[in-house]
């Protein structure tokens, strides 16, 4: 019988459910790091929420754990390299709580502008300072919307509600899917420049992080206030104090916050902070549906091996398993090749399933695709919910399937059109089961795809690949294979090319100063 460890407060329900499906279960909150390494050896499975820290030297003793489930959205508290290194699927359940999430962040907008927090301390104490508290309308005001996702759209349909103008920055938001959801679609510097609110709703990335620094909170409005419902890391704290301090940022409500939990803070104390401690799912409906949801997929995969909602593995048979997973992880990766290279709107995805590859099941690697392709930008994004994070973006999926007849047995190639270009990268997998890039930009190319990498396309001019090597060699950046293709003698050329250790951004920067470069990029798989 397989068993389960609940770390963290889940519905009594949900444990019922693991009960009647055959599962036996232990639950036990609060535990240490110590106390959960020193048991979690015993498990089959983890069933968490945001408390229990699922690191690499928690999971490098879970020598029997198949599978971590997430009670919500987030997975920031599970590391997921580690859990994918050891072949453990971590599954979290990504629209439990969307609503309920999308409510608070219009609860904080109220409290906001209506200052009720300090007011109703303040009458509480005897005070009555009726004209002390002069708060501001919500209706006619314009709301800036960071991240237009699930959540965000569901904020930006209640802010309509109310009359408010919504604008909206998300580069994965097509011009047709604003339209639906009756928002503009603006640059990061308008809505900034715009907005009387701004209200964040989008996942911590490298590229989200500090997404309102001290260099956007000075573009800003004076006035304005801000509201983080999403993630800790997103909003320069201690810029926004010193916006705070110096009346430029009217208010900020946060219920998320970069180190929590926050027991001390810079912006604890303030009048014009409205702080709740990472309420955003918390409603008995949201809780009851996370919990329920995450115990049956647990549940469904303990005992039959289906597997829903995985953040590291789509939906597959276990019959399928085996000749998949090498292309699954090809489709991953020239997903993840193509996201990481793709800066503006995407409009549309095109995948070739050539040979045997148009043999498999091409969903499940579209999947895989989407995932890849979305996840630089979007980082919790999976395999089974990339379909749907696609459709709400406006993004037209399609697939071609068509029989052999180049020079491989089977390929895949990914075409991606955004609003300013059409990117394509082939690969394939060869019989020793190691996908490789065998095509970018129609240039042919044979490479793998490794931890990390180095992409600079350039004219193919002599010296290139001495200075490239030079700057490499300089900054003690060890080279680990050395890619190149070109289309003609002389035309356009790609270098592509794996290092031991990710490549310093002053590096880059001098690469790009080469004559010949036209782009140089860090790559990450």
């Amino acid at each position: 019988m397989p068993k389960v460890l609940i770390s963290d407060a889940l519905s009594p329900a949900a444990v019922q459910i693991f009960k009647d499906r055959g599962v036996d279960v232990d639950v036990k909150v609060g535990l240490s790091k110590d106390e959960l390494k020193s048991i979690i050896g015993r498990y089959d499975g983890l069933a968490v929420r945001s408390a229990t820290k699922a690191t690499a030297d928690v999971i490098a003793e879970a020598k029997h754990l198949k599978v971590i489930g997430r009670a919500g959205i987030g997975v920031d508290n599970i590391d997921i390299n580690a859990a994918t290194a050891r072949g453990i699927i971590v599954m979290n359940t990504p629209f439990g709580n969307s609503i309920t999430t999308a409510e608070h962040a219009i609860a904080l907008m109220f409290a906001l502008a209506r200052e009720i927090p300090a007011a109703n301390a303040s009458t509480h104490q005897g005070k009555w300072e009726k004209n002390r508290f002069l708060g501001v309308e919500l209706t006619g005001k314009t709301l800036g919307i960071i991240g237009c996702g699930n959540i965000g759209s569901i904020v930006a349909d209640r802010a309509l509600g109310l009359r408010m103008k919504v604008v909206a920055f998300d580069p994965y938001l097509s011009p047709e899917r604003a339209e639906t959801l009756g928002v503009e679609k603006v640059e990061l510097d308008e809505l900034l420049r715009r907005a009387d609110i701004i209200t964040l709703h989008t996942p911590l990335t490298d590229k989200t992080k500090n997404i309102l620094s001290a260099d956007a909170i000075a573009k800003t409005k004076k006035g304005v206030r801000i509201v983080n419902c999403a993630r800790g890391g997103l909003v320069d704290e201690t810029a926004l104090k010193a916006a705070l301090d110096s009346g430029h940022v009217a208010g900020a409500a946060l219920d998320v916050f970069e180190t929590e939990p926050a027991k001390s803070h810079i912006l604890f104390g303030s009048d014009k902070v409205v702080a709740t401690p990472h309420l955003g799912a918390a409603t008995s409906e949201a809780q009851e549906n996370v919990a329920l949801q995450v115990a049956e997929q647990m549940s469904d995969y303990l005992l039959t091996g289906a597997i829903s909602n995985a953040i590291n593995m789509p939906s597959i048979t276990a019959d399928q398993a085996t000749k998949m997973l090498p292309w699954i992880q090809l489709a991953d990766r020239l997903g993840a090749f193509a996201g990481q290279l793709t800066e503006t709107s995407m409009k549309a995805v095109e995948i070739v399933y050539e040979g045997i590859a148009s043999e498999l099941n091409t969903k499940a690697l579209t999947q895989a695709v989407l995932a890849g392709l979305l996840k630089p930008a979007l980082s919790e994004v999976n395999m089974v919910n990339a379909p749907t994070v696609a459709k709400e973006r406006g993004i037209q999926v399609s697939e071609i399937r068509r029989t052999q007849h180049g020079a491989y047995e089977g390929y895949l190639m990914l075409k991606v059109t955004t609003e300013t270009q059409t990117r394509e990268v082939a690969g394939t997998v060869f019989s020793n089961g190691i996908p490789r890039l065998i095509q970018i930009k129609g240039i042919d190319m044979d490479a793998q795809l490794a931890p990390h990498m180095l992409y600079v396309t350039n004219e193919d001019k002599p010296g290139f690949i001495g200075k490239l090597g030079t700057l490499l060699g300089d900054a003690k950046v060890n080279i680990a294979s050395f890619n190149l293709g070109r289309a003609t003698p002389g035309g356009d050329a790609i270098a592509l090319v794996e290092v031991d250790a990710p490549v310093p951004e002053s590096v880059l920067e001098a690469i790009r100063k080469i004559a010949v470069v036209k782009q140089a990029k860090r790559l990450a798989f």
